[in-house]
C-alpha cells in the first residue's frame, strides 16, 4: 500500500467551515470510491482562526492543509486528484513513506469527526549544504528524541517524500504531521511543558531551537495549525 498527500489551497470565496465541509464530506466520498483504503484531512474550520499567530510562513499564497490518501497503487491516483482539484484552488502531490514516531492514543474520535486537539502540518527542508543522509540522520534520531523530552506533542507522523506527484508541488523533503492539546498552540509554557517554570520553558525551547537549526533551513520551513478528521482509519 501507497500513502499519496496532497497539500491544498483554499479559495478565497469559501469560508474555512465550507471548505471543511467539502473535504470531508463529498470529496471524502469521492476518494474512497477511487479505491482509497484510507483517508485522512488536515483543514482549518471553526477552531483555527484563533491559533493563526502560530503559523509560520515565508510565502503570500500558504497551504491550508493537506488530504493523505492509502491506496494500492499511486500511478492510479487520477480519479483522486480530479476530487481534490474541484474544491481547491491549488494543490501539491507527494507520495511519502510514513512512520509514526508517536502513535495518537489519547485524543481520538470516531471516524468522520473532528480529532480532539489541533494538528501542526509542517514541510521541511533541509539546511543548503547538509548531505540528504546527515538530513534523515538528524531527524529521525536527534529531533525525535528532542521533541519527545520537550514538547507535550501526542501524535508525530514523519512522511519522507519519495516522488512529487503534481509539477508545481514545492521541493519539501519532509512533512511532519504533529498533535498538540489546542491550547498549547498558542501557550509555550504548555508547549513545552514547563509545569509553570519560566526557567524550563527557557531551556525546552532552547534544545528545541538548537535541534532545529542544525538540520532545517528555517527560511524555507512553513507550518499550519489545522484540524485532524480521520475519515477512515
Amino acid at each position: 500500500m501507497e500513502k499519496i498527500v496532497y497539500l491544498v489551497w483554499k479559495p478565497a470565496d469559501i469560508s474555512d467551515v465550507d471548505f471543511r465541509d467539502q473535504l470531508t464530506g463529498e470529496t471524502a466520498k469521492q476518494i474512497l470510491a477511487s479505491g482509497a483504503h484510507k483517508l485522512s484531512v488536515l483543514c482549518p474550520d471553526e477552531t483555527t482562526e484563533a491559533l493563526a499567530p502560530a503559523s509560520i510562513t515565508q510565502v503570500d499564497s500558504p497551504y491550508c492543509g493537506m488530504v493523505s490518501a492509502w491506496v494500492d497503487l499511486a500511478d492510479d491516483r487520477a480519479p483522486i486528484e480530479r476530487a481534490i482539484a474541484r474544491v481547491t484552488e491549488k494543490v501539491a502531490g507527494y507520495l511519502v513513506v510514513e512512520s509514526v514516531p508517536t502513535v495518537n492514543t489519547t485524543h481520538t474520535a470516531p471516524e468522520g469527526e473532528r480529532t480532539p486537539g489541533t494538528t501542526l502540518l509542517t514541510c521541511l527542508t533541509p539546511l543548503p549544504d547538509m548531505t540528504i543522509s546527515a538530513f534523515f540522520k538528524h531527524w529521525f534520531e536527534v529531533q525525535r528524541r528532542v521533541a519527545t523530552e520537550t514538547q507535550c506533542t501526542y501524535l508525530y507522523i514523519r512522511n519522507v517524500v519519495v516522488q512529487k506527484l503534481t509539477a508545481d508541488a514545492p521541493d519539501y523533503v519532509g512533512i511532519v504531521e504533529e498533535g498538540f492539546p489546542t491550547p498549547a498552540v498558542t501557550d509555550p509554557m504548555l508547549w513545552y511543558n514547563a509545569n509553570g517554570s519560566e526557567e524550563k520553558m527557557k531551556e525546552n525551547l532552547g534544545k528545541m531551537m538548537e535541534s532545529v537549526q542544525a538540520f532545517l533551513d528555517l527560511s524555507k520551513i512553513e507550518s499550519r495549525p489545522t484540524s485532524e478528521y480521520i475519515i477512515k482509519g
